[in-house]
Order: C-alpha cells, then structure tokens, then sequence
C-alpha cells in the first residue's frame, strides 16, 4: 500500500517554469506516494494549506517553493510528529541548504523517497515561527531592498546588490540582549539569531557551525566600526563560513542560549525567514526536536562563545 502526503506548492516560487516543476515532482513521487495537492494563492498561504491537512491526519506534509513557504508549511506541524518534506524552488533556499538537503527536484525528491527523517529544532520569534533565524539591523533592511521584483529578475544576485546598495546607509544601534544567565549591552549593526543557516547566510556565522538539533539558538553580533569595517567584516564572515571555523576579528561576537529578548535603540526592522515581520523587541526561543523532516544525516561542529572586543560591551549576570 502506497504511502499518502499532502503536497503544497507554491506556483510563483523561484524563476522556473512552475509547470514544469510540479509535473517533475509528480513523476517522480506519484510512483511510490498517493498525493493530495494544493497550491498557494495570494489568499490562502502555505501555512492554512498545512494546518488543513494536520486536521485531515496526512501521513506527512511535502512542502515546495521558497523559505517563505517552507517556514509556513513547518509551523502546522511542529510537535505534531507528522514528516515534512522540502522541496525548494525558492530564491536563496537556505533553510534545505542549512539541513544540507539536495536543492534539485529529482534529489530531493530521492531524499523523500528514502524515507529516513531526523528530529530538529524549531523556534519562535515574538509567537511566529522561525526555522532559518530572525535578521535584525543590516539584514532587515537588505531584505526589504531586495523585494519580489529583484528576485524574479536577478535571482540571489538581488540580495548582494541589496546588500552592497545598504552599506550606503550603514549605520549602529545600541542593543541589549538577554539570555537566561545574563544580559549584554553593546552596540551593533546587524544582530542575527539562527536556528539554522547555511554559510550563505553570512551574518549569521559567528561560531565554527550552526547546530540545528541541540535544543540553543545561536545569536551573532556584528558591530563594526564604519563602512570599511562593515565590509571586512562581511568578507571575513564569508571566509570562516566556507572553512567552517570560528570569526577572529573583535567586532564580530556570538553565543548561544535557549532563548533571548533583544532590545534596540533606535527600534530596528527585523527580518524573520526572509519576511519583515516588524521591529524590536523581539522574543525568541527555541523548540527543541519540534520538527520531523526528511533529511540526510550529517555531522555538526560545536562552536564556543566569543563576546569580548565589542564596542561599549557590558555583561550582567542574572541570579
């Protein structure tokens, strides 16, 4: 007897031929899965899709599109034990890079049809679910820059011209952070908290690797000096990101918790999966193993902690 899944797809997703794509996904899934399928419209999102079929009592969820997709399709079934499968199509892909799950449609549907899944973490950012992490400062506003339009017409080009455009504009905020132990007050530029992130997502690579099933999220701060530093600062990210080791420089610091409330002076725009959601503050906390995905096994680094350097950094412990 075949195995069932709802499949949700998201048709404007990416730059492909959506047709296309779905017909492909079909070919390859149908043989083995009997598949409901539903598509997102401007009026009814990927997230009532998958609440929907939670009701239903689906066998496992198979979500298709981009992050934005993906991260509405997850929240209907965290805790729920039910599957989810990911199939991106979207413009960065960095929650199936993050998971290292094939970007293609035919290997990510073999990563489904093998059936093997892994336990992972899951949050929540001021009650709205949060799989990749929540950008604030630098990256909410080079999210906001590369809108709908410069995806579909540059493809992941937008978001470094968007990025390189909002350097023009660099500017610091003073920020606290406060963990269950202790609270920090620095000043920054950009301030991200990953649940998980593949190296791409270079303002969120403080530590030597995101872990994204140890049950902490993982906060990076970057507070350099000028626009000089900010693009240094940027350059080494990239470059300990792709070697898979730890930043060094002084205005870049990182820690982990299981939850943390960030403050701002000024209010800054936050970015959550991709999406502006609003301003600080903001709540996060994490989930541990709240979700059931289809994913290869693979091996993790633990990073440490790195706080000293910052500027105007001070650090309260909490009784």
């Amino acid at each position: 007897m075949k195995r069932s899944a709802c499949l949700i797809f998201n048709p404007v997703a990416g730059q492909g031929d959506p047709e296309q794509a779905l017909t492909q996904i079909r070919g390859i899934l149908e043989p083995e899965i009997d598949l409901d399928i539903y598509l997102t419209t401007a009026e009814i999102g990927a997230d009532q899709l998958a609440y929907a079929a939670v009701e239903r009592g689906v066998d496992a969820i198979i979500a298709s599109g981009g992050d934005g997709t993906l991260s509405a399709a997850a929240a209907a079934v965290v805790g729920t034990n039910i599957p989810l499968g990911i199939i991106s199509r979207g413009t960065a892909n960095a929650f199936a890079n993050a998971l290292r799950i094939p970007d293609t449609i035919e290997s990510a549907c073999e990563t489904i049809l093998q059936g093997i899944t892994r336990n992972v973490d899951v949050a929540y950012c001021n009650d709205l679910p949060m799989v990749l992490l929540a950008g604030i400062g630098f990256e909410a506003e080079t999210v906001e820059l590369a809108d709908r339009e410069a995806k579909n017409r540059f493809g992941m080009m937008a978001y470094i011209l968007a990025g390189i455009q909002q350097l023009r504009n660099f500017q610091s905020f003073d920020v606290e952070i406060e963990t269950e132990d202790k609270i920090i007050r620095t000043s920054a530029s950009a301030v991200t908290v990953a649940n998980a992130a593949p190296p791409t997502s270079v303002l969120a690579q403080g530590p030597a690797g995101i872990i994204y099933d140890d049950g902490l999220l993982d906060l990076t701060i970057v507070a350099p000096a000028n626009t000089t530093g900010a693009i240094a600062a940027a350059f080494h990210l990239f470059q300990t990101a792709s070697a898979g080791s730890a930043v060094e420089r002084d205005d870049i610091g990182y820690l982990r918790a299981k939850q943390f409330t960030i403050r701002t002076d000024p209010p800054q725009k936050v970015a959550l999966d991709g999406e502006i959601v609003g301003t600080t503050p903001i709540e996060v906390k994490c989930v541990p193993a709240g979700l059931k995905i289809f994913v290869p096994l693979v091996e993790e680094i633990e990073p440490t902690e790195k706080l000293q350097g910052l500027p105007n950094l001070t650090i309260e412990l909490k009784e």
